[in-house]
């Protein structure tokens, strides 16, 4: 099945770190462009980083930048989602996908054509 399996995901205290996974599974991460997006109760699903594997050109929307960082471990088909600074607005399910292009639009990250998503993994951010 080709699907990506998420993980890393747990409760952290306001201004900690997380670091979610993102494996591969069925397919490498050649020439792909990867996702993450998250989706809280009550709000719209939200692109929080993209990274072009060819390149490693990475994407921010205004909310994450400068606190999340996104890399990719090609050997291991893995992306990584470093969250540093954690906020209690950062609270959601985490899904990374393929995607067939990315773009920074305004202070948002918009995500296209995604595709082979996982179950997710939820990020709680509270003392």
């Amino acid at each position: 099945q080709v699907q990506f399996v998420e993980s890393g995901g747990g409760l952290v205290q306001p201004g900690g770190s997380l670091r979610l996974s993102c494996t591969a599974s069925g397919f490498t991460l050649d020439y792909v462009t990867i996702g993450w997006f998250r989706k809280a109760p009550g709000r719209e699903r939200e692109g929080v980083s993209c990274i072009e594997s060819a390149s490693l050109s990475t994407y921010y929307p205004d909310s994450v930048k400068g606190r999340f960082t996104v890399s990719i471990d090609n050997l291991e088909d893995t992306v990584y989602l470093q969250m540093n600074s954690l906020k209690s607005e950062d609270t959601a399910v985490y899904y990374c996908a393929t995607v067939s292009a990315c773009k920074v639009i305004g202070r948002s990250l918009v995500l296209y054509g995604m595709d082979h998503w996982g179950e997710g993994t939820l990020v709680t951010v509270s003392s």
